[in-house]
């Protein structure tokens, strides 16, 4: 849904907005208590939304592993696999590079798009959903071309395009590295470090994934109720060790609830991160531009990048927007 989509990252905007204003000091949003005066803790805000609120879906659902481990055979590809596979995998790389520079998750519709091109030019679409690997060497190649491509409005414009990436920029910011158009030319060595980190974790991913493969599904022997304890402590390690603050830990278990009532009523939680993230950086940026203009908003359009961006930015939501539209008026003409 659009709409709660961005009902949720109007939320994560208001939250990025807590603490002390840097122009004037004043306290916002912070009700009086000491440790909001900096804000909510990015770390904690994260690990809530995404790792305890995961945990208290799960119990709550009391989803417990089987023990019941299903046989995985032979791990590595025929010849013929490779051959019906190869025209997915090309297809699957280049949807997945286009859907990873989108705003949102991009990783997800490039998986479903790729499956529904495969299944439409598939000479046997009745195998789909009975074990096609053309179903799955297609999406697969698009979600992994998606998570390589969605790093590049990051790195070169500062913008997230889904809630990895956000997490990504909020991980640099707490480093005192501000993602954007100046990242190339001020962090080369970071930069180069994170291309390189590309191709040396797909290669890990091979050595692990194949060989292992036995290993890694034998976890699922363990029961959960073992395993979310562990889990839990390493969040409140990880989410203590960075301002040593007990009042983080409290606040990932609010939004650890949080999260578990948006997930609940079917609101995505990553939108909310995005606009935590961008919200104090648009918030910036504003008053700046109004300082430079004397608070005139004409500035927005008379300056001719600026300009180029906000009609960028309105088609890419009209195109976002008249599907939906689209399907609402169908619909209603046909009732």
């Amino acid at each position: 849904s659009l709409l709660k989509a961005f009902a949720v990252m109007v939320l994560g905007m208001l939250l990025g907005l807590m603490g002390v204003d840097v122009n004037s000091g004043t306290e916002r949003y912070t009700f009086g208590i000491i440790q909001l005066t900096d804000g909510i803790s990015f770390v904690a805000l994260a690990m809530g939304l995404f790792g305890i609120s995961e945990i208290i879906r799960v119990v709550s659902l009391r989803e417990q592993s089987t023990g019941n481990v299903i046989p995985h055979g032979r791990v590595l590809l025929s010849r013929d696999d490779l051959r019906q596979s190869a025209g997915p995998v090309l297809r699957g790389t280049l949807i997945g590079s286009l859907f990873g520079l989108l705003p949102g998750g991009g990783g997800a519709l490039a998986t479903f798009c790729s499956y529904t091109v495969e299944k439409k030019v598939s000479a046997n679409p009745e195998q789909f959903g009975h074990g096609a690997i053309a179903g799955v060497a297609g999406p697969e190649s698009a979600n992994n071309a998606a998570a390589q491509t969605s790093f590049i409005p990051l790195l070169t414009l500062g913008l997230p395009s889904n809630g990895t990436m956000a997490l990504m920029a909020g991980a640099m910011m707490i480093h005192g590295i501000t993602p954007g158009p100046q990242f190339i030319t001020d962090q080369p060595t970071l930069f180069w470090s994170v291309i390189a980190s590309m191709w040396i974790g797909n290669i890990m991913l091979l050595a692990l994934n194949l060989p292992l493969v036995g290993v890694w599904v034998q976890l699922l022997r363990i029961p959960y109720r073992l395993l979310y304890p562990v889990i839990i402590m390493f969040c409140c390690i990880g989410i203590y060790s960075v301002a040593s603050s007990s009042f983080d830990i409290f606040t990932a278990a609010l939004f650890g609830l949080i999260g578990f009532a948006l997930v609940a009523y079917d609101y995505e939680p990553a939108p909310l991160l995005m606009g935590f993230i961008l919200g104090p950086l648009m918030e910036e940026n504003l008053r700046r531009a109004m300082m430079m203009s004397r608070g005139r908003y004409a500035v927005f359009i008379e300056e001719p990048i600026s300009l180029c961006l906000l009609l960028m930015a309105l088609v890419l939501l009209a195109i976002t927007v008249l599907p939906s539209i689209k399907t609402k008026r169908e619909h209603i003409f046909t009732e």
